[in-house]
């Protein structure tokens, strides 16, 4: 039995899983185990997924996303995340 996966249903931009905007905070945990070989590509990855949602959000609204929002939600989390995730590997956090 496989699970699904936290990922978009575009052009809404919700998570397929949760139906939560995407990505939703479990969207993020896979994203940075799916990247953790190549940390900085879910940079620009995620970059391209802000780029997409903008476009297809503004032609599905009468107005577009905020910006500032979209940037949080997009990639305002990315390096926070990296960080502890790069913290837990090392161990740092065992005592958790």
């Amino acid at each position: 039995m496989s699970r699904q996966r936290h990922s978009p249903v575009r052009p809404f931009w919700f998570c397929a899983c949760c139906v939560r905007p995407w990505p939703c905070a479990d969207a993020k945990a896979e994203l940075v185990a799916d990247y953790s070989e190549e940390p900085k590509l879910l940079g620009v990855d995620m970059a391209d997924c802000l780029t997409e949602a903008g476009r297809d959000l503004a032609e599905l609204y009468w107005t577009a996303p905020d910006p500032v929002e979209m940037y949080g939600r997009f990639l305002g989390w990315i390096k926070e995340a990296l960080a502890v995730s790069r913290h837990r590997r090392e161990g740092h956090f065992n005592w958790f």
